[in-house]
């Protein structure tokens, strides 16, 4: 969760581009990212991969109005709604897109190919077909946004007390340094989202890098097995907490066109 995903950027720009609020050249250029090449297989109508802007004029013309996204762990299919067989793709792959509107799903295969120093990262998103249900597991904005405060709470109160690494200053410099390389290089959310989910998805993803720093930074003062273990319980139910936030804020366009509908 140190940066966005990849179905979170094509999720958040795709819906903006379906509501005819950026141009698709910036829409493309703002799903890419930092990979050289995206395009979209499996599309009913085309024969071979096609581009981003072409894949959503077919999905578009399939009745795709709005797009989710789902980010799944083992034992936590968040966001997903099946079949079992695209559920399993988005799960090895730990997300995937939903389409609303039409029985449509997107999970991505990335692939690097060149020499060290000069790798391209190339994405093809296999489409699926997907069940029309409720997504499981995500919660309203604002659920999300108090779940995460007292979740980040807890977390910060035992991790403090086993002294272990992402508690203190050190993940506090780390936290502030990415926070000021994102906001140089990207916008939060694409156009068209309300500002409460622009504030759960940083509040999300700056937990999500308070507790990768405390993964990444050995055990810290946790060096019993069961201090160790009282650290593992403390960040899962945070973790779980943290992409949950997320994909409630990525959803949000959906679910607000749907309050409105």
């Amino acid at each position: 969760m140190l940066s966005e995903p990849r179905s979170g950027r094509l999720a958040a720009w795709g819906n903006a581009l379906l509501a005819g609020l950026v141009s698709p050249d910036d829409a493309v250029l703002a799903m890419v990212g930092d990979d050289a090449v995206h395009r979209v297989e499996g599309l009913p109508g085309e024969s071979g991969p096609v581009g981003l802007t072409l894949a959503l004029g077919r999905l578009r013309t399939l009745g795709v109005t709005g797009l989710r996204v789902a980010l799944p762990a083992p034992g936590h299919p968040l966001g997903l709604s099946g079949p079992p067989a695209f559920n399993a793709r988005a799960l090895d792959a730990e997300e995937a897109v939903v389409a609303h509107g039409a029985p449509y799903g997107l999970v991505p295969e990335v692939s690097e190919a060149g020499p060290a120093g000069d790798v391209h990262v190339e994405v093809l998103w296999h489409c699926l077909p997907v069940r029309e249900a409720p997504p499981a597991d995500v919660p309203s904005l604002g659920e999300a946004e108090r779940e995460l405060a007292e979740a980040l709470r807890d977390a910060t109160e035992v991790l403090s007390r086993l002294d272990v690494a992402g508690s203190g200053p050190v993940a506090e410099a780390a936290v502030d340094a990415y926070r000021a390389r994102a906001e140089r290089g990207r916008e939060a959310l694409a156009p068209g989202y309300p500002p409460r989910a622009v504030r759960v998805l940083e509040l999300a993803q700056r937990v999500g890098l308070l507790i990768s720093v405390a993964y990444e930074n050995g055990h810290g003062g946790a060096v019993s097995a069961s201090e160790m273990a009282a650290r593992g319980a403390a960040l899962r139910p945070v973790e779980r907490t943290a992409r949950r936030a997320q994909v409630a804020a990525y959803n949000a366009y959906v679910e607000d066109r749907e309050r409105e509908g």
